[in-house]
């Protein structure tokens, strides 16, 4: 295979879950003599497979993935951590000649990888002390903080949402700035193409319902079962991850199997809308609604033909 010289640097891979993103991401490295660099928060986890739709080592066609499986799931993750790790992957692949594909729907994630960001330190006491009136008080009260001193941020970060919320009026007390003051702009680091990958909301929905079913059939209570008796439920962010949080609760037995199925159905759906939104806000994303080969074909158009060898780029 013959790599251009042409092509962006980076290309990333963005949009919702369950629109497609991870076989055009290996199409297109494939195509253009790349590896994948993986933007994905939840798939940063060890044995978080089935729930986070993890692709297996076949599905993979021997194009190199990096950050998968990094974290253990008692970890809390770090956006600062993430960052500093992709943009080691993406600096040697560069270095290397190869084209980094950064596939996933993480915005922040996305955004701390490609974009000059930078994030302020913690304090240790600080955090302490917010996460004890979280726990105490739950999140509406600590929200409703955040709205007297960020409204902007206060508006962006769900009510429920207390981990965000607490790190937003931790980075207030620490930096005197809002939180929002912090958050990415749109200034590349490096040369980016970012590529969204367009379904109609029906359709979207509708493979979400399927995948889904298909999480529960592939074992995902048994993987969460697995989880659980190494630590997950200790984890602060993989815990919540969807499906998986679904399904502690009837371990639990605070509901049903059948409701935790429900549940995480209507979670993703909504978590989906969440994504499209903030990728939409984004003028820089540009947007391709082809299916399959025609998708590749497409996104190819963007960065430049590649030669393939005559070979199909996407099965």
């Amino acid at each position: 295979m013959h790599v251009r010289n042409d092509v962006p640097h980076v290309i990333a891979v963005v949009g919702p879950t369950a629109a497609g993103k991870s076989d055009l991401g290996v199409a297109l490295a494939q195509a253009l003599g790349g590896e994948v660099v993986n933007a994905d928060s939840m798939q940063l986890y060890r044995g978080m497979d089935i729930g986070t739709a993890k692709l297996t080592e076949d599905e993979r066609q021997d194009v190199p993935h990096h950050l998968l499986d990094i974290w253990d799931v008692t970890l809390a993750a770090s956006v600062a951590e993430y960052q500093r790790l992709a943009r080691a992957e993406i600096d040697r692949l560069l270095a290397a000649g190869r084209t980094p594909v950064l596939v996933g729907g993480s915005g922040l994630y996305v955004r701390a990888a490609i974009d000059a960001l930078e994030f302020p330190g913690t304090d240790p006491q600080v955090r302490a002390r917010l996460e004890a009136e979280l726990d105490t008080l739950g999140s509406g009260p600590l929200h409703a903080r955040l709205a007297a001193v960020d409204p902007e941020a206060a508006r962006v970060i769900l009510p429920s949402n207390g981990r965000r919320i607490v790190r937003a009026l931790e980075v207030v007390e620490i930096t005197g700035r809002p939180f929002t003051a912090n958050l990415p702009g749109h200034d590349s680091v490096y040369d980016t193409v970012q590529i969204g990958v367009d379904v109609p909301r029906p359709e979207l929905d509708e493979r979400i319902t399927l995948r889904v079913d298909r999480m529960w059939e592939a074992g995902l209570v048994g993987e969460v079962a697995a989880l659980e008796g190494a630590g997950l439920r200790e984890g602060r962010t993989a815990s919540r991850a969807l499906g998986y949080q679904q399904v502690l609760a009837a371990l639990a037995g605070e509901c049903t199997d059948a409701e935790a199925r429900a549940e995480t159905v209507r979670a993703t759906k909504r978590f989906a809308r969440r994504q499209d939104s903030w990728f939409r806000r984004d003028r820089r994303v540009q947007w391709l609604g082809g299916r399959g080969q025609e998708l590749v074909t497409q996104a190819l158009a963007l960065v430049g033909p590649a030669r393939s060898g005559g070979h199909s780029l996407i099965t």
